[in-house]
């Protein structure tokens, strides 16, 4: 079956994606609530799926203006090197034109200079008391 792309997350059961990240050592904490609002909250996301399972995933964070940043970009590792990820990545950076689109990334910068992105001088960052103790997790 050919692999499917989308931005809706219909149909998606959020247990069985935070299972699949989990298993590809992916997986930063969220429940799957936490996950599915995520998603839910981001202004672009896109979905390869391969029938009804979920293969991979993006979201995009954008201003609207002049800056996006890109987040959660996984395929399962059975469906890697088949140009899923640049197809996801590809379709979020298509909606946010003339957009700068930041992405931070410890294990995939040679899959994003490929996509042409660019290294920045620094990121910092900073978490606002204990990461993901918040309303959005207590579930």
């Amino acid at each position: 079956m050919p692999i499917t792309f989308d931005d809706s997350p219909a149909g998606i059961d959020w247990v069985e994606v935070k299972a699949d990240l989990a298993r590809d050592d992916f997986d930063n904490g969220r429940s799957p609530e936490a996950l599915k609002l995520s998603f839910a909250r981001s202004q672009h996301v896109a979905f390869a799926r391969d029938g009804n399972r979920v293969v991979g995933v993006a979201r995009l964070l954008s201003d609207g203006v002049c800056n996006a940043y890109l987040l959660d970009v996984w395929t399962e590792s059975s469906h890697r090197r088949q140009g899923i990820g640049s197809r996801t990545v590809r379709m979020l950076a298509e909606q946010v034109p003339g957009q700068h689109i930041g992405v931070q990334t410890d294990e995939a910068a040679d899959f994003y200079r490929s996509l042409e992105f660019r290294p920045q001088p620094e990121f910092m960052s900073l978490v606002v008391g204990n990461w993901l103790d918040n309303e959005a997790n207590s579930s």
